[in-house]
Protein backbone atom coordinates (compact mmCIF):
# COMPACT_ATOMS: atom_id res chain seq x y z
CA UNK A 1 0.00 0.00 0.00
CA UNK A 2 2.87 1.93 0.74
CA UNK A 3 4.73 1.47 -2.33
CA UNK A 4 1.37 2.63 -4.64
CA UNK A 5 1.31 5.81 -2.56
CA UNK A 6 4.81 6.55 -3.50
CA UNK A 7 3.88 5.58 -7.19
CA UNK A 8 1.22 8.03 -7.15
CA UNK A 9 3.23 10.85 -5.50
CA UNK A 10 6.00 10.07 -8.73
CA UNK A 11 3.22 10.92 -11.09
CA UNK A 12 1.76 14.08 -8.83
CA UNK A 13 3.80 16.81 -10.68
CA UNK A 14 2.68 15.43 -14.39
CA UNK A 15 -0.89 15.41 -13.73
CA UNK A 16 -2.83 17.75 -15.42
CA UNK A 17 -6.96 17.36 -14.31
CA UNK A 18 -8.67 14.54 -15.92
CA UNK A 19 -12.61 14.13 -16.04
CA UNK A 20 -13.00 11.91 -12.84
CA UNK A 21 -16.09 10.03 -14.13
CA UNK A 22 -14.10 9.24 -16.99
CA UNK A 23 -11.53 7.64 -15.42
CA UNK A 24 -13.60 5.56 -13.38
CA UNK A 25 -15.72 4.29 -16.02
CA UNK A 26 -12.78 3.35 -17.49
CA UNK A 27 -11.11 1.57 -14.69
CA UNK A 28 -14.78 -0.83 -13.74
CA UNK A 29 -14.67 -1.68 -17.67
CA UNK A 30 -11.46 -3.00 -17.67
CA UNK A 31 -11.48 -4.61 -14.12
CA UNK A 32 -14.99 -5.77 -14.90
CA UNK A 33 -13.17 -7.84 -17.73
CA UNK A 34 -10.36 -8.65 -16.00
CA UNK A 35 -11.63 -10.34 -12.93
CA UNK A 36 -14.04 -12.16 -14.94
CA UNK A 37 -11.49 -13.78 -16.96
CA UNK A 38 -9.95 -14.93 -13.30
CA UNK A 39 -12.91 -17.73 -13.18
CA UNK A 40 -11.22 -18.93 -16.86
CA UNK A 41 -7.48 -18.84 -15.57
CA UNK A 42 -6.56 -15.29 -16.16
CA UNK A 43 -3.53 -14.54 -13.93
CA UNK A 44 -1.30 -11.40 -14.06
CA UNK A 45 -1.05 -7.57 -13.75
CA UNK A 46 -2.68 -4.63 -15.43
CA UNK A 47 -1.06 -1.44 -14.99
CA UNK A 48 -2.85 1.99 -17.35
CA UNK A 49 -1.82 5.95 -16.78
CA UNK A 50 -3.46 8.31 -19.08
CA UNK A 51 -2.68 12.00 -18.78
CA UNK A 52 -0.41 11.29 -15.61
CA UNK A 53 -3.15 9.73 -13.82
CA UNK A 54 -2.80 6.39 -12.79
CA UNK A 55 -6.28 4.91 -14.21
CA UNK A 56 -5.61 1.39 -13.02
CA UNK A 57 -2.77 -0.65 -11.13
CA UNK A 58 -4.02 -4.13 -9.81
CA UNK A 59 -3.21 -7.35 -9.53
CA UNK A 60 -5.19 -10.27 -10.94
CA UNK A 61 -5.27 -14.14 -10.09
CA UNK A 62 -2.69 -16.23 -8.14
CA UNK A 63 1.05 -15.58 -8.15
CA UNK A 64 1.77 -18.25 -5.84
CA UNK A 65 -0.83 -21.33 -5.27
CA UNK A 66 1.44 -22.49 -2.66
CA UNK A 67 1.08 -19.93 -0.54
CA UNK A 68 -1.94 -18.50 -1.99
CA UNK A 69 -0.42 -15.34 -2.51
CA UNK A 70 -2.09 -12.91 -5.26
CA UNK A 71 -0.75 -10.84 -7.94
CA UNK A 72 -0.73 -7.03 -6.79
CA UNK A 73 1.40 -4.34 -8.03
CA UNK A 74 4.29 -5.64 -6.09
CA UNK A 75 4.29 -9.04 -7.52
CA UNK A 76 7.63 -9.72 -9.40
CA UNK A 77 7.51 -11.32 -12.90
CA UNK A 78 9.59 -12.10 -15.91
CA UNK A 79 9.31 -9.38 -18.19
CA UNK A 80 11.03 -11.67 -21.11
CA UNK A 81 12.76 -9.97 -24.07
CA UNK A 82 11.02 -6.46 -22.70
CA UNK A 83 14.40 -6.42 -20.94
CA UNK A 84 15.72 -5.60 -24.46
CA UNK A 85 14.91 -1.66 -23.74
CA UNK A 86 16.53 -1.48 -21.13
CA UNK A 87 19.55 -2.73 -22.85
CA UNK A 88 18.87 -0.01 -25.73
CA UNK A 89 18.46 2.56 -22.69
CA UNK A 90 22.12 1.98 -21.72
CA UNK A 91 23.66 1.53 -25.01
CA UNK A 92 22.39 5.24 -25.14
CA UNK A 93 23.45 6.26 -22.22
CA UNK A 94 27.25 4.90 -22.97
CA UNK A 95 26.84 7.75 -25.44
CA UNK A 96 25.64 10.40 -23.64
CA UNK A 97 29.12 9.66 -21.63
CA UNK A 98 30.87 9.38 -24.40
CA UNK A 99 31.74 5.94 -24.10
CA UNK A 100 31.11 4.84 -27.45
CA UNK A 101 29.39 6.00 -30.75
CA UNK A 102 26.71 4.50 -32.62
CA UNK A 103 28.29 3.99 -35.79
CA UNK A 104 30.80 2.24 -33.76
CA UNK A 105 31.71 -1.01 -35.49
CA UNK A 106 32.18 -4.28 -33.53
CA UNK A 107 36.18 -4.42 -34.11
CA UNK A 108 36.07 -1.44 -31.69
CA UNK A 109 34.84 -3.79 -28.96
CA UNK A 110 36.45 -7.05 -29.67
CA UNK A 111 39.21 -8.75 -31.11
CA UNK A 112 40.23 -11.22 -34.18
CA UNK A 113 36.49 -11.20 -35.49
CA UNK A 114 35.68 -12.93 -38.78
CA UNK A 115 35.87 -9.83 -41.46
CA UNK A 116 31.97 -10.51 -42.17
CA UNK A 117 31.45 -9.24 -38.72
CA UNK A 118 34.13 -6.42 -38.16
CA UNK A 119 31.55 -3.80 -39.19
CA UNK A 120 28.72 -4.69 -38.03
CA UNK A 121 27.85 -1.00 -36.05
CA UNK A 122 26.18 -0.62 -32.50
CA UNK A 123 22.87 0.91 -34.53
CA UNK A 124 22.51 -2.25 -36.97
CA UNK A 125 22.65 -4.36 -33.14
CA UNK A 126 20.32 -2.09 -31.75
CA UNK A 127 17.97 -2.17 -35.31
CA UNK A 128 17.55 -6.37 -35.26
CA UNK A 129 19.51 -5.12 -39.13
CA UNK A 130 23.30 -6.83 -37.72
CA UNK A 131 22.17 -10.26 -39.28
CA UNK A 132 22.89 -12.47 -36.89
CA UNK A 133 21.09 -15.74 -35.69
CA UNK A 134 18.18 -15.38 -33.73
CA UNK A 135 19.72 -17.28 -30.66
CA UNK A 136 22.69 -19.97 -30.24
CA UNK A 137 21.13 -21.69 -27.36
CA UNK A 138 18.84 -22.20 -24.75
CA UNK A 139 18.10 -19.96 -22.01
CA UNK A 140 19.74 -21.62 -19.30
CA UNK A 141 22.49 -23.78 -20.98
CA UNK A 142 25.71 -23.46 -19.27
CA UNK A 143 28.50 -21.75 -21.61
CA UNK A 144 31.33 -19.32 -20.84
CA UNK A 145 31.39 -15.56 -22.09
CA UNK A 146 34.41 -16.62 -24.02
CA UNK A 147 32.94 -19.96 -25.75
CA UNK A 148 29.19 -18.02 -26.52
CA UNK A 149 30.81 -15.26 -27.99
CA UNK A 150 33.40 -17.64 -30.06
CA UNK A 151 30.30 -19.62 -31.23
CA UNK A 152 28.09 -16.73 -32.33
CA UNK A 153 31.04 -14.49 -34.09
CA UNK A 154 31.42 -18.20 -36.06
CA UNK A 155 28.16 -18.89 -36.93
CA UNK A 156 26.74 -17.59 -40.48
CA UNK A 157 25.28 -14.21 -40.61
CA UNK A 158 21.67 -14.76 -41.81
CA UNK A 159 21.90 -11.55 -43.90
CA UNK A 160 24.21 -8.53 -45.33
CA UNK A 161 24.70 -6.19 -42.04
CA UNK A 162 22.29 -3.41 -42.49
CA UNK A 163 20.53 -5.21 -45.53
CA UNK A 164 17.01 -5.88 -43.37
CA UNK A 165 15.16 -6.55 -40.16
CA UNK A 166 15.99 -9.85 -38.81
CA UNK A 167 14.96 -10.12 -34.61
CA UNK A 168 18.09 -11.59 -32.95
CA UNK A 169 18.44 -12.26 -29.29
CA UNK A 170 21.91 -12.97 -29.81
CA UNK A 171 22.84 -9.41 -31.59
CA UNK A 172 20.95 -7.86 -28.10
CA UNK A 173 23.31 -10.25 -26.00
CA UNK A 174 26.21 -8.43 -28.09
CA UNK A 175 25.27 -5.20 -26.78
CA UNK A 176 25.37 -6.74 -23.38
CA UNK A 177 28.79 -7.61 -23.44
CA UNK A 178 29.81 -3.80 -25.06
CA UNK A 179 28.19 -2.37 -22.11
CA UNK A 180 30.49 -4.04 -20.15
CA UNK A 181 33.51 -3.51 -22.17
CA UNK A 182 33.07 0.24 -22.89
CA UNK A 183 31.92 0.69 -18.76
CA UNK A 184 33.64 -1.62 -17.35
CA UNK A 185 31.49 -2.41 -15.43
CA UNK A 186 29.19 -5.49 -15.82
CA UNK A 187 25.61 -5.65 -17.85
CA UNK A 188 23.49 -5.49 -14.58
CA UNK A 189 25.88 -3.48 -12.53
CA UNK A 190 25.78 -0.27 -14.93
CA UNK A 191 21.75 -0.95 -15.44
CA UNK A 192 21.96 -0.80 -11.64
CA UNK A 193 23.70 2.42 -11.22
CA UNK A 194 22.53 4.14 -14.38
CA UNK A 195 19.14 3.37 -14.74
CA UNK A 196 17.31 1.48 -11.88
CA UNK A 197 18.62 3.69 -9.29
CA UNK A 198 18.00 6.96 -10.87
CA UNK A 199 14.28 5.88 -11.84
CA UNK A 200 13.97 4.47 -8.15
CA UNK A 201 13.37 1.32 -9.21
CA UNK A 202 14.30 -1.51 -6.52
CA UNK A 203 12.59 -4.33 -7.70
CA UNK A 204 14.33 -4.68 -11.15
CA UNK A 205 17.07 -6.92 -12.33
CA UNK A 206 18.22 -10.65 -12.15
CA UNK A 207 20.84 -10.82 -8.99
CA UNK A 208 21.24 -7.74 -7.35
CA UNK A 209 18.07 -6.32 -6.36
CA UNK A 210 17.61 -7.23 -2.59
CA UNK A 211 14.27 -8.80 -3.65
CA UNK A 212 11.38 -9.38 -1.49
CA UNK A 213 10.97 -13.22 -1.98
CA UNK A 214 7.50 -12.95 -0.71
CA UNK A 215 6.24 -11.19 -4.03
CA UNK A 216 8.06 -13.67 -6.44
CA UNK A 217 5.62 -15.05 -8.66
CA UNK A 218 5.27 -18.67 -10.10
CA UNK A 219 4.50 -19.48 -13.33
CA UNK A 220 1.53 -21.73 -14.57
CA UNK A 221 2.38 -22.34 -18.18
CA UNK A 222 -0.98 -22.22 -20.23
CA UNK A 223 -2.37 -22.69 -16.36
CA UNK A 224 -0.59 -26.06 -16.28
CA UNK A 225 2.84 -26.36 -16.10
CA UNK A 226 4.10 -25.22 -12.97
CA UNK A 227 7.54 -23.70 -11.75
CA UNK A 228 9.45 -21.28 -9.94
CA UNK A 229 10.24 -18.18 -10.65
CA UNK A 230 13.87 -17.78 -12.27
CA UNK A 231 15.55 -15.54 -9.78
CA UNK A 232 15.72 -18.44 -7.91
CA UNK A 233 17.86 -20.92 -10.92
CA UNK A 234 19.76 -17.30 -11.41
CA UNK A 235 20.46 -17.94 -7.48
CA UNK A 236 21.45 -21.30 -7.47
CA UNK A 237 23.22 -21.14 -10.97
CA UNK A 238 25.39 -17.90 -9.76
CA UNK A 239 24.26 -15.96 -12.55
CA UNK A 240 22.93 -15.71 -15.99
CA UNK A 241 24.23 -16.89 -19.27
CA UNK A 242 24.89 -15.01 -22.27
CA UNK A 243 22.44 -17.20 -24.04
CA UNK A 244 19.54 -14.48 -22.04
CA UNK A 245 21.58 -11.75 -20.28
CA UNK A 246 20.88 -8.40 -22.08
CA UNK A 247 17.84 -9.69 -24.56
CA UNK A 248 15.73 -11.02 -21.85
CA UNK A 249 14.86 -12.60 -18.38
CA UNK A 250 15.23 -9.43 -16.41
CA UNK A 251 12.18 -9.43 -13.73
CA UNK A 252 10.39 -6.46 -12.39
CA UNK A 253 6.85 -5.03 -10.97
CA UNK A 254 4.06 -3.13 -12.06
CA UNK A 255 5.66 -0.27 -9.55
CA UNK A 256 8.77 -0.89 -10.87
CA UNK A 257 7.99 0.13 -14.80
CA UNK A 258 5.73 2.70 -13.77
CA UNK A 259 8.70 4.14 -12.42
CA UNK A 260 10.64 3.52 -15.87
CA UNK A 261 7.70 5.44 -17.82
CA UNK A 262 8.14 8.33 -15.65
CA UNK A 263 11.92 8.06 -15.97
CA UNK A 264 11.76 7.90 -19.58
CA UNK A 265 9.40 10.54 -19.70
CA UNK A 266 10.75 13.03 -17.60
CA UNK A 267 14.46 12.40 -19.04
CA UNK A 268 16.08 11.34 -15.36
CA UNK A 269 17.81 8.73 -17.03
CA UNK A 270 18.33 9.73 -20.70
CA UNK A 271 18.19 13.03 -22.43
CA UNK A 272 15.76 14.28 -24.88
CA UNK A 273 17.43 13.68 -27.67
CA UNK A 274 18.67 9.84 -27.00
CA UNK A 275 14.84 9.53 -26.03
CA UNK A 276 13.83 10.38 -29.25
CA UNK A 277 16.24 7.88 -30.99
CA UNK A 278 15.33 5.20 -28.63
CA UNK A 279 11.72 5.90 -29.80
CA UNK A 280 11.92 6.37 -33.50
CA UNK A 281 11.80 4.40 -37.06
CA UNK A 282 14.66 2.68 -37.87
CA UNK A 283 14.24 -0.67 -39.14
CA UNK A 284 11.12 -1.40 -41.66
CA UNK A 285 9.49 -4.58 -41.70
CA UNK A 286 6.37 -6.11 -42.59
CA UNK A 287 4.34 -8.93 -40.63
CA UNK A 288 1.15 -9.83 -42.55
CA UNK A 289 -0.52 -7.30 -43.84
CA UNK A 290 1.12 -4.78 -41.21
CA UNK A 291 4.07 -2.47 -41.47
CA UNK A 292 5.86 -1.59 -38.84
CA UNK A 293 9.51 -0.19 -37.43
CA UNK A 294 11.98 -1.05 -34.86
CA UNK A 295 13.11 1.35 -32.99
CA UNK A 296 15.84 0.58 -30.12
CA UNK A 297 14.12 -1.99 -27.66
CA UNK A 298 10.34 -0.51 -28.87
CA UNK A 299 8.61 -1.32 -31.92
CA UNK A 300 6.55 1.48 -33.61
CA UNK A 301 3.60 1.14 -35.30
CA UNK A 302 1.24 4.10 -37.30
CA UNK A 303 -2.49 3.47 -36.58
CA UNK A 304 -5.64 4.82 -38.24
CA UNK A 305 -6.26 8.79 -37.81
CA UNK A 306 -2.00 8.70 -37.67
CA UNK A 307 -1.98 7.16 -33.69
CA UNK A 308 1.69 6.66 -32.85
CA UNK A 309 2.53 3.20 -30.65
CA UNK A 310 5.15 2.36 -29.49
CA UNK A 311 5.16 -1.32 -27.68
CA UNK A 312 7.16 -4.40 -27.04
CA UNK A 313 6.58 -7.92 -26.19
CA UNK A 314 8.32 -10.25 -24.20
CA UNK A 315 7.46 -13.76 -22.99
CA UNK A 316 9.24 -16.99 -22.47
CA UNK A 317 6.33 -19.49 -22.84
CA UNK A 318 4.98 -18.91 -19.13
CA UNK A 319 4.97 -15.38 -18.75
CA UNK A 320 4.29 -13.10 -20.94
CA UNK A 321 4.71 -8.96 -20.46
CA UNK A 322 3.84 -6.10 -22.95
CA UNK A 323 4.12 -2.71 -22.82
CA UNK A 324 2.14 0.36 -24.71
CA UNK A 325 3.16 3.52 -25.16
CA UNK A 326 0.76 6.41 -27.03
CA UNK A 327 2.59 9.21 -26.86
CA UNK A 328 0.63 11.95 -28.21
CA UNK A 329 -2.24 10.94 -26.26
CA UNK A 330 -0.42 10.29 -22.93
CA UNK A 331 -1.34 7.07 -22.61
CA UNK A 332 0.60 4.40 -21.10
CA UNK A 333 0.14 0.54 -20.43
CA UNK A 334 2.20 -1.99 -18.40
CA UNK A 335 0.42 -5.92 -18.89
CA UNK A 336 1.72 -9.38 -17.86
CA UNK A 337 0.32 -12.59 -16.95
CA UNK A 338 2.33 -15.15 -15.78
CA UNK A 339 0.20 -17.79 -16.64
CA UNK A 340 0.31 -17.50 -20.54
CA UNK A 341 -1.47 -19.03 -22.65
CA UNK A 342 -2.83 -17.95 -26.74
CA UNK A 343 -6.01 -16.54 -25.21
CA UNK A 344 -4.42 -13.81 -22.40
CA UNK A 345 -1.38 -13.05 -23.94
CA UNK A 346 -2.34 -9.96 -25.77
CA UNK A 347 -5.14 -8.32 -23.49
CA UNK A 348 -2.54 -5.33 -23.56
CA UNK A 349 -3.75 -4.65 -26.63
CA UNK A 350 -7.49 -5.23 -26.17
CA UNK A 351 -7.85 -2.80 -23.20
CA UNK A 352 -5.51 -0.19 -25.47
CA UNK A 353 -8.97 -0.84 -27.52
CA UNK A 354 -11.13 0.08 -24.20
CA UNK A 355 -9.14 3.17 -23.81
CA UNK A 356 -9.38 4.28 -26.96
CA UNK A 357 -13.38 3.01 -28.09
CA UNK A 358 -15.81 3.87 -25.01
CA UNK A 359 -18.27 1.58 -26.60
CA UNK A 360 -15.89 -1.23 -26.96
CA UNK A 361 -16.94 -4.64 -24.81
CA UNK A 362 -14.11 -6.98 -25.61
CA UNK A 363 -15.69 -11.20 -25.65
CA UNK A 364 -14.62 -12.44 -22.34
CA UNK A 365 -11.52 -14.60 -21.97
CA UNK A 366 -11.86 -17.76 -22.60
CA UNK A 367 -9.99 -20.64 -20.99
CA UNK A 368 -7.45 -21.93 -23.04
CA UNK A 369 -7.57 -24.89 -24.64
CA UNK A 370 -5.05 -27.19 -22.15
CA UNK A 371 -6.80 -25.89 -18.95
CA UNK A 372 -9.63 -26.78 -20.39
CA UNK A 373 -8.77 -29.98 -21.27
CA UNK A 374 -6.62 -30.76 -17.43
CA UNK A 375 -10.14 -29.68 -16.08
CA UNK A 376 -12.25 -32.23 -18.17
CA UNK A 377 -9.46 -35.03 -17.42
CA UNK A 378 -9.82 -34.23 -13.62
CA UNK A 379 -13.49 -35.33 -13.64
CA UNK A 380 -13.42 -37.83 -15.92
CA UNK A 381 -12.86 -41.19 -16.65
CA UNK A 382 -11.11 -42.33 -19.73
CA UNK A 383 -14.39 -43.97 -21.44
CA UNK A 384 -15.68 -40.21 -22.18
CA UNK A 385 -12.72 -39.65 -24.10
CA UNK A 386 -15.24 -38.93 -27.65
CA UNK A 387 -17.52 -36.29 -25.43
CA UNK A 388 -13.83 -34.71 -24.95
CA UNK A 389 -13.06 -34.55 -28.50
CA UNK A 390 -16.22 -33.56 -29.40
CA UNK A 391 -16.33 -30.46 -26.78
CA UNK A 392 -12.75 -29.93 -28.12
CA UNK A 393 -14.14 -29.58 -31.58
CA UNK A 394 -16.92 -27.38 -30.79
CA UNK A 395 -15.36 -25.50 -28.28
CA UNK A 396 -11.50 -24.80 -29.99
CA UNK A 397 -12.27 -25.91 -33.64
CA UNK A 398 -9.05 -23.71 -34.13
CA UNK A 399 -6.99 -25.86 -32.13
CA UNK A 400 -7.82 -29.12 -33.54
CA UNK A 401 -7.11 -28.96 -36.74
CA UNK A 402 -4.21 -30.77 -37.06
CA UNK A 403 -2.76 -33.77 -35.22
CA UNK A 404 -0.66 -31.44 -32.43
CA UNK A 405 -3.03 -30.74 -29.71
CA UNK A 406 -3.85 -34.23 -28.91
CA UNK A 407 -0.32 -34.62 -29.09
CA UNK A 408 0.74 -32.17 -26.99
CA UNK A 409 -2.04 -32.59 -24.23
CA UNK A 410 -0.44 -36.69 -24.00
CA UNK A 411 2.92 -35.21 -23.57
CA UNK A 412 1.79 -32.19 -21.14
CA UNK A 413 0.37 -35.63 -18.65
CA UNK A 414 3.44 -37.95 -19.16
CA UNK A 415 5.26 -35.01 -18.15
CA UNK A 416 3.57 -33.65 -15.26
CA UNK A 417 3.61 -37.92 -14.56
CA UNK A 418 -0.34 -37.81 -13.60
CA UNK A 419 -3.53 -39.36 -15.73
CA UNK A 420 -1.21 -41.53 -17.47
CA UNK A 421 -4.27 -43.88 -18.48
CA UNK A 422 -5.68 -40.40 -20.07
CA UNK A 423 -2.40 -39.51 -21.71
CA UNK A 424 -2.80 -42.85 -23.36
CA UNK A 425 -6.20 -42.94 -24.37
CA UNK A 426 -5.13 -39.38 -26.60
CA UNK A 427 -2.29 -40.61 -27.92
CA UNK A 428 -4.78 -43.89 -29.64
CA UNK A 429 -7.07 -41.39 -30.52
CA UNK A 430 -4.69 -39.66 -32.36
CA UNK A 431 -3.22 -42.31 -34.39
CA UNK A 432 -7.07 -43.33 -35.11
CA UNK A 433 -7.17 -39.90 -36.58
CA UNK A 434 -4.04 -39.46 -38.47
CA UNK A 435 -2.47 -43.19 -39.01
CA UNK A 436 -0.30 -42.44 -41.32
CA UNK A 437 2.36 -40.20 -38.70
CA UNK A 438 4.62 -41.93 -37.62
CA UNK A 439 5.66 -39.50 -34.52
CA UNK A 440 2.50 -40.34 -32.94
CA UNK A 441 2.95 -43.94 -33.26
CA UNK A 442 6.02 -42.88 -31.46
CA UNK A 443 4.24 -41.01 -28.68
CA UNK A 444 1.86 -43.85 -28.36
CA UNK A 445 4.73 -45.68 -27.58
CA UNK A 446 5.63 -43.55 -24.67
CA UNK A 447 2.26 -43.85 -23.83
CA UNK A 448 2.08 -47.41 -23.09
CA UNK A 449 5.72 -47.71 -21.33
CA UNK A 450 4.61 -45.21 -19.35
CA UNK A 451 1.41 -47.32 -18.16
CA UNK A 452 4.15 -50.48 -18.34
CA UNK A 453 2.86 -51.97 -21.11
CA UNK A 454 6.04 -53.39 -22.81
CA UNK A 455 4.42 -55.21 -25.42
CA UNK A 456 2.10 -52.29 -26.71
CA UNK A 457 5.38 -50.07 -26.83
CA UNK A 458 7.16 -52.27 -28.86
CA UNK A 459 4.94 -52.71 -31.62
CA UNK A 460 4.05 -49.07 -31.62
CA UNK A 461 7.73 -47.75 -31.79
CA UNK A 462 8.04 -50.89 -34.90
CA UNK A 463 5.03 -48.64 -36.65
CA UNK A 464 6.67 -45.67 -36.07
CA UNK A 465 10.16 -46.90 -37.70
CA UNK A 466 8.11 -48.23 -40.25
CA UNK A 467 6.31 -45.30 -41.30
CA UNK A 468 10.22 -43.85 -41.17
CA UNK A 469 10.44 -42.07 -37.73
CA UNK A 470 13.40 -43.19 -36.97
CA UNK A 471 13.99 -41.67 -33.23
CA UNK A 472 11.79 -44.53 -31.92
CA UNK A 473 14.80 -47.11 -32.89
CA UNK A 474 16.51 -46.13 -29.79
CA UNK A 475 13.75 -46.02 -27.41
CA UNK A 476 12.85 -50.26 -29.28
CA UNK A 477 16.32 -51.26 -28.38
CA UNK A 478 15.79 -49.90 -25.48
CA UNK A 479 12.60 -52.29 -24.60
CA UNK A 480 13.87 -54.81 -25.94
CA UNK A 481 17.48 -55.79 -24.06
CA UNK A 482 15.21 -55.77 -21.17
Amino acid sequence: MKKLFFICMAFACIQPKVNAQQTTNLYSRIDNYLSAGTNNGFSGAISVVKKGNIVINKGYGIANKNTQTLNNPNTIFDIGSNTKQFTATAILKLAELGKLKLENPLSNFFKNLPKDKENITVHQLLTHTAGFVESIGKDFDKISTEAFFKQLFASKLQSKPGEKYSYSNAGYSVLGRIIELASGQTYEAFLQEYLFTPAGMKQTGYLLPKWNTKQLSRSYNRGVLDSESGIIRYQKDGGVTWHLKANGGIYSTQNDMLLWFKALKSNTVISKASFDKLTASHAHYSSGKYKYAYAYGWVVRILKNDVKRIAHNGSNGAYSHSLIWFPDEDIYIVYVTNANSEKVEHIAYTVAKMIFDKEYTPEPIQNNVYAYTMNYIEQHSTDTSNELLSLLKENYPDNFDSSSLLNTLGNLLLQLDKHLNWALELFKQNVRLYPEDGNLWDSLGDGYRANKLKEDAIKSYQKAIKLGYQNSQSKLDALLKN
